[in-house]
């Protein structure tokens, strides 16, 4: 069944469908984007002009409101045409760039509705450039990326597989694989002719040399993963050790509130940040001890909380006086975690040894000074290595997409097993539904043959207008 059909609960591709296609909120410019076989149509119900659009042109125009008694000009608008199937969804397309107030945009967008338009679905937009051929499943997936960047390096992995990185060398793979799978059926249906189109051992070096490239892909994933999904790392240590100063000089901005009174900060404050490319939400969490009152206790649950799910911990600890039980503690708790060990106040003399801590040789500490900023160079790139196992970011890996891992170990597994029941003679029957199981899953992974939930999912992700 197309994939259409299996959506068209949802998404109708006959309607013309609208939206903003800028984000929400007051901006110098906005746009507003139409879709469908109407587009142009209902276009030119809303501009005062009575010849149609130039194909990729940019007109100056206005809006008017003809639903009125009286026609009443809205805005004056860009409008460019783009017809199908050279548009971005692959139907006839028309954007109105007009002033981004959202009364304006709002306004614009219920006229076209007036005029027969639909408001789109989230994803809508994307979902008919990969139904019209115009971006397989992969790329599509990377639009969403690339809009939900928050780094150059995460906008870096995005627009590389929006270019098709990860595509051509999905196509590739299938290419091979169908070839062989081919020449393996030609045998099986021909076999009273005793025509082998293909040997054992030639299946085996084939199918060893497909799966070497599947790795390949493979290779670096959890890396690409990490920074495609970020990451969560959570500051933690006794009350009034500056944990709340150390989260702000690393987010290089005051975001929680700083005083001298230990337990100030009762909830969980988040704030994302670049690491060198790595988006990590930093959060800063009330200091663990013995709650007070039932509001400590419930803020000493959440860092907890915090603690369980975060990819790495910044343990703060004051050298200025002795370590005290609840510091130890703090130790003892996040042992089984990543971590740094943030010596703070290094401006001041120091009351312990750093050495006093026992702690493994090469265990990641790093003396610093939440007041001055001094040493917080060295607490950037510490977390940073212990966040990427000391792994270079330079190379960006071709495959960040948890989906796409997912599919890819499926593929590799698939092929596993097609090379060692080819190794051990197996009848080729078996050998080939391993093949054909492997290329399966790459047609997953593209879009050719995808369960209409997990293409309903991914575009579900979407905002609308996109």
């Amino acid at each position: 069944m197309p994939p259409w059909e299996a959506l068209s609960k949802v998404f109708t591709p006959d309607d013309t469908i609208v939206a903003v296609a800028t984000p929400p909120g007051r901006g110098g410019l906005g746009v507003v984007r139409l879709s469908g076989p109407g587009a142009s149509t209902i276009a030119g119900a809303l501009l005062d002009r009575s010849e149609p659009l130039r194909p990729r042109h940019a007109t100056l125009a206005r809006i008017v409101d003809q639903t009125a008694v009286v026609s009443i000009a809205v805005d004056q608008v860009v409008a460019t045409s783009f017809p199908r199937p050279g548009s971005y969804t692959g139907d006839d397309v028309v954007e109105i760039c007009a002033h981004g107030s959202p009364v304006l945009l709002s306004r614009i967008v219920t006229l076209a509705r007036a005029a027969g338009a639909r408001l789109a679905e989230p994803g809508e937009f994307t979902l008919r450039a990969y139904l019209n051929g115009r971006l397989d499943l992969v790329q599509a997936e990377a639009v969403a990326d690339l809009v939900e960047a928050v780094t150059p390096l995460q906008a870096r992995v995005a627009f590389d597989q929006l270019e098709g990185t990860v595509t051509v060398r999905i196509r590739e793979l299938d290419r091979q694989l169908f070839d062989l799978i081919a020449r393996l059926e030609a045998s099986l249906d021909f076999p009273a002719e005793g025509y082998h189109f293909v040997e054992a051992g030639e299946v085996v070096v084939v199918v060893g040399a497909i799966r070497g490239q599947v790795e390949a892909l493979l290779d670096g994933a959890a890396r690409g993963r990490l920074i495609r999904e970020g990451c969560q790392v959570v500051i933690l240590g006794k009350p009034n050790v500056g944990k709340s100063t150390l989260f702000n000089q690393l987010l290089g901005v005051v975001r929680a509130i700083v005083t001298p009174v230990a337990g100030t900060t009762r909830d969980l404050v988040t704030e994302v940040t670049d690491l060198d490319g790595l988006a990590v939400t930093l959060v800063d969490s009330a200091g663990i001890r013995p709650a007070r009152d039932p509001v400590e206790e419930e803020g000493v649950w959440r860092a907890r909380q915090a603690l369980g799910v975060a990819s790495a911990a910044v343990v703060v600890l004051d050298r200025t006086g002795p370590l005290a039980p609840e510091d130890w503690a703090v130790l003892e708790e996040t042992a089984p975690v990543r971590r740094v060990v943030a010596v703070n106040k290094m401006d001041e003399p120091a009351s312990w040894a750093l050495e006093s801590l026992g702690l493994a040789a090469g265990a990641a500490i790093v003396e610093v000074s939440a007041r001055t900023g001094e040493g917080f160079e060295g607490l950037r790139e510490t977390l940073r290595d212990v966040l990427t196992d000391g792994e270079s970011l330079t190379d960006t890996p071709p495959v960040a997409n948890s989906r796409h891992i997912g599919l890819l170990e499926r593929v590799a597994e698939a092929l596993g097993a097609a090379e060692e029941a080819a190794a051990t003679g197996a009848a080729e029957e078996f050998v080939l539904a391993d093949l054909q199981r492997g290329r399966s899953a790459l047609d997953e992974l593209t879009g050719k043959r995808t369960p209409d939930d997990v293409l309903q999912h991914i575009f579900e992700q979407f905002c609308i207008g996109k």
